[in-house]
């Protein structure tokens, strides 16, 4: 009797064991079953552009299946342009243990990868990975990085035009560009090139001249005059000030994306972040099911889209030209 009444014990405490364990077994394999995604963003939180990019890279990847939630967790930081910030967030993401990162923007680039060196990183909108040394070239990246690049120099040109269709009596363009970049050159030569077909006079400045104010200011004084801002992260970071000096004196610019055209300025020319956001979400699912970076080439924008500021435009005393109106994609009112 004291035998059976034992084995019944033993089986009422295995079963019960089974219960309590169960659960538990059971919440520990769909954790493990979740891949984690680590999202670094150069933008502030609640910045619009900003969340848009994060949305569309969340809602990319749930149509390639996965599901925050479900099978993946997602830990994004806001490092608005502030490089210690970053280089924080990028040691707290890293410490997560993610299968992947996003960079989100250029400058976030670096400091995830300084934090961890053998996590696979993807990034977007960034100038030349190969002279940074993310990447060792662009169809061929090797290491653990690949991602989107910022836009193809070839179209510099564009500015250039879109601001002589925007001001037809344009005789003369001022071109800030950012000699310390290594697409700078590049950019500025291709501006010069159309400029000869259009028969327009260039007075470039560099974005490092200590006398950047003045020598807008003196620009300013003649009539008939335009601004182009070439794409660097450096332009990006102090659009505002750039616009600003913009506004101040009255003269007419185009950008290279959409942020300028957000914070006041009259119009932009670049790549349709948000689709690149969708784009990096695809190498992101790809290399969470066993894709290497190495493998996956570096790729240039396919979308730009044109933006224009109605407001600042009629500030300027500007009526936007029906060409110029087709063109665009979002009129900011």
């Amino acid at each position: 009797m004291s035998t059976r009444a034992l084995s019944r014990r033993d089986m009422v405490a295995i079963l019960g064991a089974g219960a309590l364990c169960g659960p538990v077994a059971t919440h520990a394999q769909q954790s493990a079953a979740k891949r984690r995604v680590g999202v670094l963003m150069n933008l502030a939180v609640g910045d619009q552009e900003g969340e848009a990019r994060y949305t569309a890279f969340r809602e990319a990847l749930q149509k390639l299946g996965w599901t925050e939630g479900r099978n993946l967790l997602i830990d994004h930081r806001w490092g608005a342009g502030d490089l210690e910030s970053l280089r924080r967030y990028a040691a707290e993401l890293v410490a997560l243990s993610p299968d992947v990162l996003l960079a989100g923007g250029g400058p976030t680039v670096e400091p995830l990868r300084q934090a961890a060196r053998a996590v696979p990183i993807v990034f977007t909108n960034t100038n030349d990975p190969v002279a940074l040394g993310y990447v060792a070239s662009l169809p061929r990246p090797g290491g653990t990085i690949t991602g989107f690049i910022n836009i193809e120099y070839g179209v510099s040109g564009k500015w250039l035009e879109l601001l002589k269709q925007m001001t037809p009596n344009l005789t003369h363009a001022a071109v800030i560009w950012d000699s310390s970049f290594s697409g700078g050159k590049t950019q500025l030569g291709e501006i010069e090139r159309v400029a000869s077909v259009l028969h327009l006079r260039l007075s470039p400045i560099d974005l490092r001249d200590p006398n950047l104010e003045s020598a807008i200011a003196a620009f300013s004084r003649e009539a008939d005059g335009g601004l182009v801002v070439t794409a660097s992260t450096s332009a990006t970071l102090h659009r505002k000030e750039i616009i600003s000096l913009a506004a101040r004196h009255r003269i007419p610019a185009v950008y290279s994306n959409r942020l300028y055209v957000f914070d006041g300025g009259l119009l932009s020319y670049g790549p349709d972040f948000l689709d690149q956001y969708r784009r990096a979400a695809d190498y992101v699912a790809r290399i969470l099911k066993g894709a290497k970076p190495a493998d996956l080439p570096v790729q240039a924008p396919v979308v730009y889209e044109v933006v224009l500021n109605n407001r600042t435009a009629n500030d300027l005393g500007l009526k936007v030209p029906r060409i110029v109106l087709l063109q665009a994609k979002e009129v900011l009112d």
